[in-house]
């Protein structure tokens, strides 16, 4: 991908801990099919959900340092660990540069669709330890709505299997079914009419939440909410693009090229492009 002279037409940069945030990019591509995009997926360090808010902070910084030296003129945070910890450090290094890059994360988006959706003001949250200990969601929905309650359940052990592709294949394990049984149950014996999918690998197990958490209860996942906040920075900052051919998708990992196009494929139900291996330098960002 070569770089544009005009800010419009540099790509929008999204990154995650692996391949979960391609769910995220699938809903841009979407949404946004004009615009070209550069997906870093931090596979090598994967899962982000068990890591520090330190070391949250300190890979999240590293990766907004390679995006901007790759011209991305506004950056998504698919992750919802790193959003959930990294969003304000991420915020402050992005208005440092030249362009004033906008920072996007997947947190306050699912919140306020959540508290919009919900009926009898009880919403559940399934999201990796990092996420739930940062309390970002329960911020956000408190900030939104002060009378809705968030019954929040940590789920350490989704996410790496959702990864390691035991799901989205030619078949499901009993011990995938069993897993997501356990992290419903909770969320069932509390009575909430909403559930946010607080990570980005979770919607491909969607339909087998929906069976356990029962037909009435709706799913809220951050790629679609997310992608209309993209749209709106890019119109008030002049940035869209002003093609009106497809744009291009290129793809970054820090881990194994071949095996995250492998994997990668499922989650963005599109055909993956080459995949570049990248070394991220460990860096001190002011």
């Amino acid at each position: 991908m070569t770089t544009p002279v005009d800010p419009r037409q540099r790509p929008i940069a999204v990154f995650d801990s692996g391949v979960g945030g391609l769910t995220v990019l699938h809903e841009l591509l979407v949404s946004l099919p004009n615009e070209d995009y550069l997906y870093l997926g931090d596979d090598a360090r994967f899962p982000y959900g068990e890591r520090s808010p330190a070391e949250l902070e300190r890979f999240s910084l590293e990766i907004a340092e390679e995006m901007l030296s790759r011209r991305a003129k506004l950056l998504v945070v698919a992750c919802n660990s790193a959003t959930a910890v990294a969003l304000p450090a991420l915020r402050t290094r992005m208005m440092e540069t030249t362009l004033g890059l906008d920072v996007l994360g997947v947190v306050k988006p699912e919140a306020l669709q959540a508290v919009a959706t919900t009926r009898n003001g009880r919403i559940g949250l399934l999201a990796t330890t990092a996420t739930v200990a940062s309390s970002a969601y329960a911020d956000a929905v408190a900030a939104a709505d002060p009378h809705v309650t968030l019954v929040s359940v940590a789920c350490p052990d989704l996410a790496p299997i959702i990864q390691s592709g035991d799901v989205g294949g030619t078949g499901i394990s009993e011990q995938v079914v069993e897993v997501v049984r356990g992290y419903t149950r909770e969320l069932r014996d509390a009575d909430v009419d909403t559930v946010i999918l607080g990570c980005t690998h979770y919607p491909l197990v969607r339909p087998m939440l929906q069976r356990f958490l029962g037909r009435a209860v709706t799913i809220v996942t951050s790629g679609a909410a997310l992608a209309r906040q993209v749209e709106h920075a890019l119109s008030l900052r002049g940035l869209a693009s002003e093609r009106r051919d497809p744009g291009d998708y290129a793809f970054l990992c820090t881990g194994d090229p071949e095996a995250f196009r492998a994997i990668g494929t499922r989650f963005l139900q599109m055909p993956l492009t080459d995949v570049e291996h990248v070394e991220l330098r460990r860096q001190a960002v002011a």
